[in-house]
């Protein structure tokens, strides 16, 4: 059996997550497929350096490390990938995403208008 090495001492899980769900973010480097994401060959690229993309779900790894699920729009990959891989946008968490986690909590969006219903 292989040994998996940890690349660091420091353990993620007792902080929040960096990002949060729906939030844009941008590949801070190249994967390629290392054999586990079905369909594509050993090798192939999966995501490239500055792609866009959603976190869509938050894991973790080795009880040590958070891991981002994220979609990546151009290449329509979706990786997990460690928090020191992705970098937030300025955009924060699309509009479409917050209602429909509002709507989920049964919380009332904000009227622009500011007159109640």
């Amino acid at each position: 059996m292989a040994k998996i090495s940890r690349d660091s001492d420091v353990v993620e899980l007792t902080a929040q997550p960096i990002f949060e769900y729906g939030q844009k973010v941008k590949s801070l480097k190249v994967v390629r497929n290392d054999g586990t994401y079905a369909g594509k060959d050993i090798g192939e690229v999966l995501v490239r350096k500055g792609e866009i993309g959603y976190v869509t779900s938050i894991g973790t790894f080795l009880q040590q490390f958070y891991i981002y699920g994220t979609e990546f729009i151009e290449s329509g990959n979706r990786v997990g990938m460690r928090g020191k891989e992705l970098e937030a946008t300025t955009d924060a968490v699309p509009a479409a995403v917050t209602e429909a986690t509002t709507a989920e909590a049964g919380i009332q969006p904000a009227n622009s208008s500011g007159v109640e219903a």
